[in-house]
């Protein structure tokens, strides 16, 4: 099997590709795709606690880090210390947080436009509900580390 015939490099090959396009679109406004995520996975009204970003994005805790100092060191976001439970960071878009993050969404919602319109609607809507199914097995456990071990 050669592996361009896998699923997984499939997905890998995709997720760079996807990755380098949203970077070069990023670097138009002086940003990346990594910090464009960010953006886009803080809650609008209540922010978002800074140890649910890492899990929500399956990004590991230093890499978030050093993002979130950009973000903060740009004026992006605010870091709020809860007023219960002072071991809490809730991270908070600012006024040009938000903008950037209409610029980040405004990207993705033009890409996934553009993906839907030539793939068509039925292969597009295929596509996602296959990779939800992907997402769904690899999250719920249905494949482990141990399944692959001859």
């Amino acid at each position: 099997m050669k592996p361009e015939d896998t699923i997984d490099f499939q997905i890998k090959f995709a997720w760079q590709s996807v990755g380098r396009l949203y970077n070069e679109v990023a670097a138009k406004y002086e940003s990346t795709w990594a910090t464009g995520n960010v953006l886009l996975a803080i809650d609008l009204e209540e922010g978002t606690p800074s140890t649910a970003l890492g899990p929500k994005m399956g990004m590991e805790a230093t890499s978030l880090s050093r993002i979130l100092k950009v973000l903060e060191s740009k004026g992006l976001i605010s870091r709020q210390t809860e007023k219960r439970d002072r071991r809490r960071v809730i991270v908070k878009l600012t006024p040009l947080g938000l903008e950037k993050r209409e610029e980040a969404r405004e990207a993705v919602l033009r890409f996934n436009a553009i993906m839907r319109e030539k793939l068509g609607d039925k292969n597009f809507e295929s596509l996602l509900e296959n990779l939800k199914s992907v997402n769904d097995i690899l999250s719920d456990g249905g494949i482990s580390g141990k399944d692959l071990r001859s």
